[in-house]
């Protein structure tokens, strides 16, 4: 038997391993272009495009694995079939239990694999990464600026600009800038039609080149009172071309590898997030009793109590508001609008919030649970691929990889429609995470029984038979009645 089990171990990993790389490249590839127009042309050296590969290989490879698992188990078992050696085999008295034996223990060697890989070196690497980028982005900050909104990467600068354009995105359209570099606030604007980087790599400053524009500035004074400031002089005028030079040369003295951020939910392995999670919990019970709390006083509820029977005053109606005039009414009502208005705007002006800390904790609570789920894809995959490549009865390249596809696809959209539904909180983070688990483990099921029982994928002469015994019945049924 140990030489069936190295025949069958050998048979196995030579297209696990194939299959393996091959999805590897192809997600590194897919990620690489992703961040191609941010590397490409920007002066970054080929070690940080290493440096950056390396990181993205890390982080992809935990994809690649039940890929690979996937499709060598369906090609595996396919092959063995098409060559009639699981005949063979179970001729000889060999179960397909006892063939795939070897198979399942390695399925399950590489789930805890997979498992130890997301637990350490992926979080490893995607902190490594995103520093990598926060970094590059600081050598070159032309990179850091994104259009539609206000980027504050820049000290003491805020610009926003609607779009970026031409060779190496230096040109912008429609550019703000606020600059905050003396302290007073928002006293200093400057806005233009166009813009356009005229840095050199390696200088401590990023000069900006500005078309067709308007600039102003607040005069105000330290110390200076706030409704006195609209008494202080200010300066304004239109420019045709107007130069700032930002110094940056803080940014040039950062290490490439320097490590600032490292509390992010996938940066933390899943010890440290079962830590992390009571803490956030904790702060966000406190927020949500907080706001129950305001909207307690808010409403005055607090003063809403019973008086004791002897205090009641016969006579009443039940219409409270029946037992007062005209006047009393309209105050009454004019109060009750306007603490319901205060109450909505307080409830629409803390919506964002709330939601946000919820997001928050939810994203540490599904990266918690989605480490295990995702490490027993794995040995679910397998559970799904061996059955089926022993019930297609075809090796190779062709029919395999395509079911495999099909079969991760419907896999990893279901693991991420859970893990966005547990995010916006509309099922709970154990059944985010575990709802791809759950929707294929009825297939894993159903495929491994009709394999060990040597049943086709679909037993369409049986579904024949019983129609016909069905109607067979209602014949007798007739004639005997």
């Amino acid at each position: 038997m140990k030489r069936l089990d190295k025949y069958i171990l050998k048979s196995f990993l030579i297209p696990f391993l194939a299959t393996f790389f091959i999805i590897l490249f192809v997600l590194v590839m897919q990620a690489l272009w992703l961040a191609f127009d941010d590397l490409a042309g920007k002066g970054i050296s080929i070690t940080i495009i290493l440096k950056f590969l390396w990181y993205t290989t890390l982080i992809v490879a935990p994809q690649a694995l039940p890929i690979g698992i996937l499709l060598s188990s369906i090609m595996t078992l396919g092959s063995l079939s098409e060559n009639y050696e699981f005949a063979a085999t179970k001729s000889a008295g060999v179960s397909l239990q006892r063939m795939v034996r070897p198979l399942v223990f390695f399925a399950v060697f590489m789930s805890a694999i997979n498992f130890v890989f997301l637990d350490y070196v992926y979080p490893y690497a995607i902190m490594k990464q995103i520093n990598l980028k926060i970094n590059i982005k600081k050598k070159q900050p032309a990179l850091a600026l994104v259009p539609g909104s206000f980027n504050t990467e820049i000290p003491n600068y805020q610009i926003k600009f609607d779009e970026k354009y031409g060779e190496d995105d230096k040109l912008l359209k429609n550019v703000l800038i606020y600059d905050l570099s003396a302290n007073r606030g928002n006293n200093k604007i400057i806005s233009a039609k166009n813009g356009e980087f005229l840095s050199e790599e390696g200088s401590k400053y990023l000069t900006l080149r500005l078309k067709n524009g308007h600039f102003f500035e607040h005069h105000v004074k330290n110390r200076t009172a706030y409704k006195e400031r609209f008494k202080m002089k200010a300066s304004y005028a239109d420019f045709d071309e107007y130069t700032i030079n930002i110094d940056i040369s803080s940014f040039s003295d950062d290490d490439m590898d320097k490590t600032k951020h490292k509390n992010n939910f996938n940066m933390l392995s899943s010890k440290q997030l079962k830590d992390t999670l009571p803490k956030l919990k904790i702060n966000y019970d406190e927020y949500v009793a907080t706001r129950a709390r305001s909207l307690y006083l808010n409403t005055n509820a607090n003063r809403l109590y019973a008086y004791p029977d002897s205090l009641k005053i016969e006579g009443l109606k039940e219409d409270i508001l029946e037992n007062f005039d005209l006047d009393s009414k309209l105050e009454i009502a004019n109060n009750a609008m306007s603490k319901i208005d205060r109450t909505i705007n307080n409830f629409t002006a803390n919506k964002g919030s709330f939601k946000h800390q919820r997001k928050i904790m939810n994203l540490y609570d599904i990266e918690f649970y989605n480490r295990f789920a995702f490490s027993l894809s794995c040995l679910l995959l397998f559970f799904i691929g061996a059955p089926l490549g022993s019930i297609i009865r075809k090796g190779g390249m062709g029919l395999p990889m395509i079911l495999a596809i099909a079969i991760y696809v419907s896999y990893f959209f279901s693991n991420t429609f859970g893990r966005n539904m547990a995010e916006e909180s509309s099922i709970s983070a154990v059944a985010g995470s575990w709802l791809a688990v759950a929707l294929m483990l009825p297939l894993a099921i159903i495929l491994t029984t009709r394999a060990t029982q040597d049943k086709g994928l679909f037993d369409i002469n049986g579904v024949f038979v019983k129609i016909g015994n069905f109607f067979k019945k209602v014949i007798l049924k007739k004639r005997e009645n």
